[in-house]
């Protein structure tokens, strides 16, 4: 029998029900832009947006290049939150229409209860299905062609993905490359590494499940992956990568070690602080000639700016005790709550230099072995690569939105109100440093993860292809070099905490 379940506060309420404005359309749009009279611009400014909007797409890419961003967009999966909700899968497909469905996991939650419910509830509702149980953590790119080839031949209608991040995005992948058979690998990987080729059609319906409270991955268009050759961390990014829905049910992380509880979390703490402070939308260059092309990473804007602080407060509050109590079943439901929260709020402002870093030090892990994790090889999780340089990269980014990273600071219980705005950087970086410290068992810096000052030039080299969130990082300069210098300097920062 199900332990019996807690009432979420209404906090939690409430957080979930900034999800109603988004998920109920599809692609999502914003409620007040879906009726033209609900705001009214002055009369002034309306005909030179209009001719803005003219000007943006009846010129070249070239002329474009030099101009900065004027909209942004916001989409995300439906998502469903509730205990219990994961015994609803075959209904939802059976409502899709679909015949055929590919489940994909990895070996350690095929065994786990969510499974389960998946098999039974498929079953129940007669909706045939295979289930592709060999997904890597922290899948490289060997692993996502293995499971592209084995979908293939199977010709699913509809996927369903049941685990962490590395289950939903290899399930993202396999969709796509599914419905883009004739299409080289790298054609849709992220630029300089791969085309960047835009995903100008539908694909299959996808359910992601998520049995990790730390990605968001059920509500981006967003799947990561290591390219071993380049030794470096990159991925796909589009809007129709998404699943269609996310069901979040807080009984499927009862079963998440405190090691990959806390891991999670701190990618939830960082999507959250990421895109709280990336560079506004509307200095993002370059202006895209057609929308197709307007990435799914766009800067800070009004709307993720909601969800993404709202993630960070929760995340402050509950993950520490979610790693301490294995029975705090109200911290683990805010902590999955968190996570789709900050996936709204990051799949469309996007992350910037604590991923960016964290892509080379995952990818060029000296021998490190995360302690709580079962697994043969070494291994950084990646909420651990990602949290290592928070410190470092908000000292440094502080100075160009001095005021947002007091609020930040502020999320912390930190009594900014006699804080200089010079100092914001500081005292962030003191309060994540206290944060970590206080959570327990967390490297206290790269040299804990055996890093040292000869990895660094590797380690910025590493990080010089993550263009698409290089350039949304506050702070850091465009030329080359200077960028690396920066880079430099942010490592050796991070060195030690």
């Amino acid at each position: 029998m199900v332990a019996p379940v807690r009432v979420i506060p209404n906090a939690a309420k409430r957080a979930t029900s900034l999800l109603r404005t988004i998920q109920y359309t599809h692609p999502p749009s914003c409620p007040c832009h879906s009726n033209p009279g609900y705001h009214k611009a002055p009369p002034s400014i309306v005909p030179r947006a209009r001719e803005a909007g003219r000007r943006q797409y009846a010129t070249p890419t070239s002329v474009n290049q030099g101009l900065k961003e004027y909209a942004f967009e916001m989409a995300a999966s439906s998502i469903r939150f509730g205990p219990g909700v994961t015994q609803e899968v075959g209904m939802d497909f059976k409502n899709m229409g679909a015949k055929k469905v590919c489940v994909v996991t990895d070996p350690t939650v095929d065994k786990l209860d969510a499974m389960r419910q998946v098999r039974e509830g498929l079953t129940r509702e007669g909706i045939s299905f295979e289930v592709f149980s060999n997904v890597r953590i922290e899948p490289k790119d060997s692993s996502i062609k293995e499971a592209i080839e084995w979908v293939r031949p199977y010709q699913p209608d509809a996927f369903l993905a049941v685990g962490g991040g590395s289950v939903m995005d290899t399930a993202k992948l396999m969709n796509l490359y599914l419905n883009y058979p004739d299409a080289d690998f790298l054609d849709f990987v992220n630029a300089p590494l791969g085309k960047g080729r835009p995903i100008d059609k539908p694909l299959c319906p996808l359910i992601a499940v998520p049995t990790t409270a730390g990605t968001g991955s059920e509500t981006t268009g967003t799947a990561i992956f290591d390219l071993v050759s380049k030794r470096a961390k990159t991925g796909v990014a589009h809007r129709n990568l998404k699943p269609t829905l996310g069901i979040c049910d807080p009984i499927n992380t009862r079963t998440m070690p405190a090691a990959v509880k806390a891991s999670s979390g701190l990618d939830v703490l960082c999507h959250s602080l990421e895109s709280w402070t990336a560079i506004p939308y509307n200095e993002r260059t370059p202006r895209p000639p057609n929308p197709i092309m307007r990435p799914a990473y766009q800067g800070a804007n009004p709307i993720s700016d909601v969800f993404s602080f709202h993630a960070l407060r929760r995340t402050v509050k509950y993950l520490p005790r979610a790693v301490k109590d294995p029975d705090d079943f109200e911290a683990q439901s805010e902590m999955l709550l968190a996570a789709t929260l900050a996936g709204v709020g990051f799949g469309n402002a996007g992350v910037h230099l604590c991923h960016g870093m964290s892509y080379p030090i995952s990818g060029q892990n000296p021998g490190y072995k995360h302690a709580g994790y079962d697994v043969p090889a070494p291994l950084i999780p990646h909420g651990v690569s990602v949290a290592v340089s928070a410190p470092a990269v908000f000292r440094f980014t502080a100075a160009s939105n001095p005021q947002r990273h007091l609020e930040a600071a502020e999320a912390f219980g930190v009594d900014t109100s006699n804080v200089k705005l010079e100092s914001a950087g500081e005292v962030l970086a003191e309060a994540l440093t206290k944060f970590l410290a206080d959570l327990g068992d967390q490297p206290a810096g790269l040299k804990e993860l055996g890093f040292g000052s000869q990895h660094i030039d590797a380690l910025v080299e590493g990080t010089i292809p993550q263009a698409r969130v290089l350039m949304l990082a506050p702070g850091l300069d465009k030329e080359l070099q200077t960028e690396k210098e920066q880079l430099r300097r942010l490592f050796e920062d991070a060195m030690n905490h």
